[in-house]
């Protein structure tokens, strides 16, 4: 009776037994998920053999998250030119789009008429280096002057023209328009002279508001590029004078105002580009600033 009792005994008699029993059993499972892991994966570890301490593979991991979803421009690299539609949808719809200052809307056949009948070139060089409150290249002193040709051909062709796109020129064709360009980029610009009492204003400019402390190179610039908008209000520009619209843009602070005058702004209500569209030296760029922040206390 006794020796049937001892067969049907458990082989787990001791605490010790019971502890190892239960490992055993978790070990099984663990390596039981991990098999299945690596199966289901079937993609080799990094480490010796592989391609995980590549140069490439080191430096995009230690990439800063940051630079993630950014396109970074290689400054080296060709430019490739935009189109025309691209340029005016960019530059050119802020005026030829509402016909602010004057500017003729596209595809108003009328508006652009006697424009037209001026021929290509032109209106290229127009375009390119301003004509009254139009400013140089639209305010995008970035732009190629073949893109801004391109803007040309698109605004006028859809308004009765039939003018053909400019093509980029050839490769070897570039260098020596360029190395014909750097002197003259090199060659300073000319001073422009001081305004004098009892003289009238040159062409394009505007009276402007007798202001205490003037610096006569932010007024000069101000009546050659910042009129054309901040005079009209073209844009969502504050007019020069108008205390309650440039209140919140003086509470700002003064840096601010330069680097949005210098470097360009694109807000909610308008944009303003670097400059003004002019090239002129950063530093008559903030005396002009000044003029105009002066004229709004």
């Amino acid at each position: 009776m006794s020796d049937a009792h001892n067969e049907h005994q458990s082989f787990i008699r001791t605490p010790k037994q019971l502890i190892i029993a239960v490992a055993g059993f978790f070990l099984v499972i663990v390596i039981g998920i991990i098999l299945l892991v690596i199966f289901a994966t079937n993609k080799p570890l990094g480490g010796a053999g592989s391609e995980s301490q590549s140069a490439q593979a080191v430096a995009t991991r230690v990439r800063p998250v940051a630079e993630e979803g950014f396109a970074f421009k290689d400054v080296n690299a060709p430019k490739v030119l935009q189109s025309g539609q691209a340029v005016y949808n960019a530059t050119c719809v802020a005026c030829h789009g509402s016909g602010a200052a004057g500017a003729p809307k596209v595809g108003d056949a009328g508006g652009w008429g006697a424009r037209i009948a001026q021929g290509y070139d032109t209106l290229v060089q127009h375009a390119v280096h301003g004509i009254r409150a139009m400013p140089a290249k639209g305010g995008n002193p970035d732009l190629d002057d073949i893109e801004v040709a391109r803007a040309v051909v698109y605004m006028t062709n859809q308004s009765g023209a039939k003018f053909k796109e400019p093509e980029a020129p050839a490769a070897g064709a570039q260098a020596p328009a360029q190395a014909a360009a750097a002197p003259a980029a090199a060659a300073p610009a000319p001073a422009q002279p001081a305004a004098t009492p009892g003289t009238p204003p040159t062409a394009g400019a505007i009276a402007t508001p007798a202001v205490a402390g003037n610096n006569e190179a932010g007024k000069n610039l101000f009546n050659a590029a910042c009129t054309a908008c901040h005079t009209a209000g073209i844009a969502g520009a504050p007019k020069v004078g108008d205390k309650a619209a440039w209140a919140p843009r003086i509470a700002q602070g003064t840096n601010t105002l330069y680097e949005h005058a210098i470097k360009g702004f694109q807000g909610k209500a308008g944009v303003m580009p670097p400059k003004g569209g002019s090239t002129a030296p950063d530093a008559d760029v903030k005396a002009a600033v000044d003029y105009m922040v002066a004229a709004a206390k």
